[in-house]
């Protein structure tokens, strides 16, 4: 099997960029309701569309705190190479590929697929310490861990 090189930098890189696009998504998103809410003409369903719109704003703010959260925190992922996993390793195990960062969940990148999850993640937390040759096994799925990054 042909051994495939990944840029860890790249890839710290474009999670951050995922997370700022999406920041700047919902901006505009909270932006936009804002405005069509001081559009709403007086009817008699103004005040329970009013409410219903503010708590799509406060929803959405809500989310734009934990977007502003994962990005502070990704200011903390470490970039340098690693043996052991770690907060900032990329971890290749047998079964799929893990960027202990922050809880993005599953994204490609140049047409892989890769999980950033959270140090706190159970996951995570079943590597921590390991290093490439080390197996563990997470609900029932045993996994290999073939290089740490």
């Amino acid at each position: 099997m042909e051994k495939i090189v990944f840029e860890k930098s790249d890839i710290r890189d474009y999670v951050k960029a995922v997370i700022s696009e999406k920041i700047e998504k919902l901006k505009n998103f909270i932006e936009f309701t804002l405005e069509a809410s001081r559009d709403i003409k007086k009817t008699p369903k103004y005040d329970s569309m009013r409410e219903e719109m503010q708590e799509e704003i406060y929803q959405m703010q809500r989310q734009l705190g934990a977007l502003n959260d994962l990005k502070r925190n990704m200011s903390k992922v470490l970039n340098t190479s690693t043996e052991r996993v770690q907060l900032g390793s990329l971890v290749i195990t047998n079964k799929a590929r893990f960027y202990i960062s922050v809880s993005l969940g599953e994204f490609f990148y140049e047409g892989d697929r890769f999980y950033a999850i959270s140090p706190e993640s159970p996951m995570a937390k079943k590597m921590m310490g390991m290093k490439a040759g080390n197996a563990f096994t997470l609900n029932n799925i045993h996994q290999q861990i073939v290089e740490v990054i």
